[in-house]
């Protein structure tokens, strides 16, 4: 969208999601106690009442993302995010952001593999602002060809800032794409450089009105407003928006891993190595469903903190590692990964890190986890929960990713529980699984060492 701070805001975000989704499961209802309702044009209202801070979220969630563009369109539905911004048949290009600037509230948007949503941030009175502003986009939006080439040259830029200069982050969509073989998370969600420059107005416009539809989207209001107000407003500002026929997501299958992957780079830009390891994992929609729970746990045994098994071994006791963790998401409508990653001390090679993370990844396997590690582990993933609440956004965020991406509130709520029920056979039998070497790819990126000439002699 253009905004200065979005760099900022877009990575407080998915880091907010990935510390929820890993550390404290999809969502927190429990802890929010969220009430819903569905309009009759099918468009999901969720409200999560919190008058400590006279401040409230507004979030729209469209259940739709990078992982659902056409073929060879790769990056469009990013493009239609910052697009959205630039006026309907009320609002001028940038008048609605100056609107909502003027009666102090913040707004920016996201673009995920499986989601795209928009939020603001305002005071509870200034709720119907930005209600008027979001539903009249939701099925107003106008563009004109000036609007395209100028937003696609600002996207242009923004992945040739962010992306295109950076080796770190040129490989880290070479491991996507050796990650994936047909799944679309395998493409980047700012879209490939030469299929960006292709995209025009008739391609976003096709994808707007697949997808833009109050009943494939979730209303998210979090903060100092009831319930019965936001109902109020919401039949008020969305009520009268015409469902769409939303077709069902297609996405292409996985074919199954057989063989370990690996990639190495080297960089000038870098001054530390990174290796890191991803093994093929189910989600809660995708796969062995049953092992997500246990994998959660196993990635708080594993890496989730100073206190687990990787940054012990590594970084404390035998000095070899500056970093090292695990992470681990189940929430993806598709397949998902279990990830390992370590930096070496600047004395130690990646070949002596690498056996000795690989030996303590055969502990896992072989010798399992104790009663103590898994009861400290589910002990700590409760507790994390209880950070959540104290976020402005975070309520709105956590809930609105869950169900964007086919979780129902009932199984949020459900998930304190699951955790709780998991057992040292669950987080053997998910280790298991899934730490095989067949469903691994191993990244190395290494610094490369400058070499200066010297000047030959005349």
């Amino acid at each position: 969208m253009g905004n200065p701070n979005r760099i900022f805001l877009d990575r407080l975000f998915f880091a907010l999601v990935f510390y929820v989704s890993v550390f404290t499961g999809p969502a927190l209802s429990e802890i929010f106690s969220p009430k819903s309702f569905i309009l009759d044009n099918g468009l999901k209202v969720v409200v999560v009442e919190d008058t400590r801070a006279p401040v409230v979220t507004h979030m729209v969630w469209y259940k739709v993302g990078s992982a659902d563009e056409p073929t060879g369109a790769s990056g469009v539905a990013h493009f239609l995010e910052h697009l959205m911004f630039k006026g309907t048949k009320r609002f001028k290009p940038g008048e609605a952001s100056k609107i909502i600037a003027k009666n102090g509230g913040n707004e920016n948007a996201f673009t995920s593999y499986d989601y795209t949503a928009f939020y603001q941030t305002v005071s509870p009175d200034k709720l119907s602002v930005v209600m008027d502003i979001e539903s009249d986009r939701m099925r107003n939006l106008q563009l004109n060809d000036n609007d395209i080439l100028a937003e696609r040259d600002v996207v242009l830029e923004e992945r040739r800032t962010r992306t295109d200069n950076s080796d770190a982050a040129l490989f880290r969509e070479q491991v996507n794409a050796a990650m994936y073989l047909t799944y679309p998370y395998r493409i980047p969600i700012i879209g490939w450089a030469n299929e960006i420059k292709r995209l025009d107005k008739k391609t976003v416009l096709a994808f707007y009105d697949r997808w833009y539809a109050p009943n494939n989207a979730i209303l998210v209001i979090a903060g100092a407003v009831s319930a019965e107000k936001v109902r109020e407003l919401a039949k008020t500002y969305y009520g009268s928006i015409p469902k769409k026929e939303v077709k069902v997501r297609k996405r292409v299958k996985e074919p199954p891993q057989i063989a370990a992957r690996r990639l190495t780079m080297d960089s000038e830009q870098i001054g530390q190595a990174n290796w890191s390891r991803r093994y093929s994992a189910p989600s809660y929609n995708h796969g062995e469903t049953h092992l997500t729970y246990g994998l959660q746990v196993l990635s708080e045994i594993m890496g989730g903190g100073t206190t687990s098994r990787l940054y012990r071994s590594l970084v404390v006791e035998n000095k070899l590692a500056v970093s090292a963790g695990s992470w681990y998401r189940a929430e993806n409508i598709g397949p998902s990964v279990f990830g390992i990653y370590a930096s070496p001390q600047d004395n130690i090679s990646i070949e002596k890190l690498e056996d000795s993370i690989n030996r303590e990844l055969h502990l896992v396997v072989n010798k399992g986890v104790s009663l103590k590690e898994v009861g400290d582990a589910k002990t700590r993933l409760r507790r994390s929960a209880v950070f959540a609440k104290d976020s402005v956004t975070a309520p709105a965020r956590i809930i609105g990713s869950a169900l964007a991406t086919g979780q129902s509130i009932k199984e949020i709520e459900s998930w304190p529980d699951r955790i709780s029920k998991v057992t040292r056979e669950d987080v053997i039998a998910a280790a298991k699984s899934v730490l095989q070497m067949k469903h691994s790819l191993t990244a190395v990126l290494l610094p490369k060492i400058k070499i200066s000439k010297k000047p030959g002699k005349i």
